[in-house]
C-alpha cells in the first residue's frame, strides 16, 4: 500500500507539471528539447506547441533564432549530465539574448523521475506504467 502511495504522488506531480507545460504551450511558449523522440514522448503525453530541437545546430544561432521567434521559452532537456550542461548553456545564450528560460518545470520533473528514467523521450513510458500501477486514467489516455 504505502508504494501505491509513492507512485500516485508521483503521478500527480508529474500531471501538474505536464499541465503547466501544456498551459505554457498554449500560450505560444517554444519548449525547447534535445531529439525528435522528445517531442513524440510529449505529444504522446498531450502537449502539443512550438517545439525545438537544440542539438541541430551551434547553440549560439539556435538560441539567436529562437529569440528572435519567441517571448517564452521553456528549457526541457534531459536531467542526466549532458542535459544539465545543455541547460545551462542555453540558459545563458537565452538571458544574454533578453529571454528569461522556464527552467522550473525540468529542475522539478528532474527531481521526481531522476532515479527511474534520465531523459524526456522516456517520459510516456514512465507516466503509463505509473499509472497502470496506480489504476489511474487521465484526459491524454483519452486522445
Amino acid at each position: 500500500m504505502v508504494d501505491h502511495e509513492i507512485y500516485r504522488r508521483k503521478l500527480e506531480k508529474i500531471e501538474e507539471l505536464l499541465s503547466e507545460l501544456s498551459e505554457y504551450s498554449g500560450r505560444g511558449a517554444i519548449i525547447i528539447v534535445e531529439g525528435k523522440r522528445d517531442i513524440f514522448s510529449l505529444r504522446r503525453l498531450g502537449i502539443e506547441g512550438n517545439f525545438e530541437i537544440a542539438t541541430n545546430t551551434s547553440l549560439y544561432n539556435f538560441t539567436e533564432t529562437v529569440a528572435k521567434i519567441g517571448n517564452e521559452v521553456i528549457v526541457l532537456t534531459d536531467w542526466d549530465r549532458r542535459g544539465d550542461l545543455l541547460a545551462a548553456k542555453l540558459s545563458g545564450y537565452f538571458e544574454n539574448f533578453g529571454l528569461k528560460p522556464e527552467l522550473r518545470i525540468r529542475h522539478k520533473m528532474k527531481l521526481i523521475c531522476h532515479k527511474e528514467i534520465k531523459d524526456v523521450e522516456s517520459l510516456y513510458t514512465y507516466v503509463s506504467r505509473l499509472r497502470l500501477k496506480t489504476n489511474c486514467c487521465f484526459y491524454s489516455d483519452l486522445m
